[in-house]
């Protein structure tokens, strides 16, 4: 499953976590900046990707709707994006756990 960074998330996190999750993709280059929450729910649905998010507000559509599509909820507050990086990064086995168990739609991180 590919990740798909919302828009709370730096686009220049594409390139460097492509490499650890191959076909890693942010809103702004596959729908737009103006996309609204239900397009990128559906549009990650459609295209099997885990949303990776800040936002709040998936983790409640996550809850009232469930999965596809799985919602990686980042609760790091106000942080660098070098620090969300660093934190997928580090959590990559725990990622892909959850990406592979049919029965989770949300993971909040850390």
């Amino acid at each position: 499953m590919k990740l798909l960074l919302d828009q709370n998330i730096s686009w220049k996190l594409v390139e460097k976590l492509d490499v650890v999750f191959p076909g890693t993709g942010h809103v702004k280059n596959l729908l737009s900046t103006t996309a609204s929450d239900r397009d990128i729910w559906e549009f990650a649905r459609d295209n099997d990707f885990a949303i990776v998010t800040k936002d709040d507000d998936f983790e409640q559509r996550s809850v009232l709707e469930g999965h596809p599509p799985k919602v990686i909820w980042i609760r790091l507050g106000n942080c660098r994006s070098g620090d969300i990086e660093a934190l997928l990064i580090s959590s990559q086995t725990i990622l892909e756990a959850f990406l592979e168990d049919p029965d989770k739609s949300l993971l909040p991180i850390p």
